[in-house]
């Protein structure tokens, strides 16, 4: 009968240890959320494009980023826990180019 206590015993433990590191590790996902923006960037030449290519992934948050030069396009992708579109906008403006959110 003790044997039967313990083993009863280390079983509750291990369920709740399981069921505990579960429910941090899915606040954990939640925390990690990621999104994606895309602007409209009015670039002159492909060294514009070279600048905000140099600067941005230095950006807090920043997670990806990719420069469509023909089409005038700015996609990023980043962390919503550490950014927002408008401040990444506004990173991209103190460059001194004109910046409009594409609706995706």
């Amino acid at each position: 009968m003790k044997n039967l206590t313990q083993n009863l015993k280390k079983a509750f433990m291990a369920i709740a240890i399981i069921l505990f590191t579960t429910a941090a590790f899915a606040q954990k996902q939640e925390v990690k959320k990621v999104e994606t923006v895309v602007f409209k960037v009015e670039m002159d030449c492909r060294g514009c494009a070279k600048k905000i290519e140099k600067s941005m992934p230095f950006e807090k948050g920043v997670k990806d980023l990719q420069i469509d030069f023909e089409n005038q396009k700015v996609t990023l992708k980043y962390k919503t826990k550490a950014t927002t579109k408008e401040a990444l906008k506004k990173a991209i403006e103190k460059m001194k180019f004109k910046v409009t959110e594409i609706k995706a």
